[in-house]
């Protein structure tokens, strides 16, 4: 499982995209997002290449513990179900308040 640091913003976006993108090149098919604490659209666009980069190796690609700022961002751009296809990384409960 991999797990990127507290931060995923444009700061430091390069290095955790080519961080997630060596885990997934190895078969990982599970990001924890637990650590992270603070985000920006960066963030999003970051998964979204993880994504991306995991379907395109044929895996599915599981985002887990996901921090609220994030997923409001996910659900403000649109693009919750193309980070979550089965539905099970953001919880649906927790968009449209």
């Amino acid at each position: 499982m991999f797990r990127p640091s507290h931060s995923l913003t444009v700061g430091n976006a390069k290095v955790t995209l080519e961080e997630g993108l060596r885990a997934i090149a190895g078969g990982e098919t599970e990001i924890d997002l637990g650590d992270v604490v603070a985000v920006d659209s960066a963030a999003v666009a970051t998964l979204l290449a993880w994504q991306c980069a995991a379907l395109n190796q044929g895996l599915n690609l599981h985002f887990s513990s996901l921090p609220a700022n994030l997923e409001s961002l996910i659900d403000l751009y649109g693009v919750t179900e193309l980070l979550a296809p089965t539905g099970v990384a953001v919880a649906a409960s927790t968009l449209h308040h």
